[in-house]
């Protein structure tokens, strides 16, 4: 008789510890915050139609944070090669903003800083570091982004090019993207842009890219784009100390392999 009740009083004993624990389970609130990080290999570094490694490999990634209220900052870095972006180690993108859902639309507002560790014109103490403001809005899978430059356009100015232009704040680049997803995992991706280089108008192009990507479990993506622009050829066209030369604009075929966290 003892042994039942001592048997009862565990069974009520647990039961009353296992609802105590579960309370305050559920008192705890959830962080307000999100972060999560990034880390892929991609076949080249292409930004806004231009390949600013030569056609050789990038390896990227980044962190982002994020506040419950929309608020978000983040950071991220690729390798470039020193002769598309004279002199530079590297690119580290600083980025902040605000963005809300209403419906099915999401909106989204913040600054871009783009750093390039010593990166420097040749011939002039420019530098490529470059600040813009962009705001977008995304619809289900079709977003429209518009980004300005706040200060001069990756060093364009006459400091640069000594041809009595002027500076090139102001510069904007507004484009279109469509991400939708046919299948479970994966997605069909769609994209064309207008960079306007203000006062320099030569070096303005169009740039699009059509690909698609296939997820993973565990955060794994795999992608394929073919990228191409109207660049104009002579001015897009770098050489390097061999003698290499390569159209930075011209059509090119990106893969990647990426991690997300």
């Amino acid at each position: 008789m003892k042994s039942i009740k001592r048997n009862a009083m565990g069974i009520l004993l647990t039961g009353l510890l296992a609802t105590s624990l579960g309370a305050q389970a559920e008192q705890t609130p959830a962080s307000p915050y999100t972060v999560s990080a990034n880390v892929g290999l991609f076949s080249q570094y292409v930004f806004r139609g231009i390949s600013y490694t030569q056609e050789k490999p990038a390896v990227q990634g980044g962190f982002d944070l994020a506040h419950e209220s929309g608020l978000y900052a983040g950071v991220w870095g690729t390798n470039v090669s020193d002769t598309a972006l004279n002199n530079a180690v590297g690119e580290i993108d600083v980025y902040g903003g605000y963005a809300k859902a209403i419906g099915d639309f999401t909106f989204d507002v913040g600054l871009l800083q783009f750093i390039f560790p010593g990166g420097e014109i040749n011939g002039t103490n420019e530098k490529y570091n470059t600040l813009e403001a962009y705001a977008g809005v995304t619809w289900k899978f079709v977003n429209l982004k518009y980004s300005r430059a706040l200060t001069d356009y990756f060093g364009f100015n006459d400091k640069s090019f000594s041809l009595g232009r002027g500076d090139s704040d102001g510069s904007h680049y507004i484009e279109g993207n469509l991400a939708y997803e046919f299948l479970p995992g994966w997605t069909a991706l769609a994209h064309v842009g207008r960079q306007h280089v203000r006062n320099y108008g030569d070096y303005s192009f169009t740039d699009w890219k059509a690909g698609v990507t296939r997820d993973f479990d565990g955060g794994w993506q795999i992608g394929l784009a073919w990228i191409d622009t109207d660049a104009d050829t002579e001015l897009y066209t770098l050489c390097d100390g061999n003698r290499r030369c390569e159209d930075t604009g011209a059509s090119k075929w990106l893969v990647h392999l990426k991690r997300t966290f």
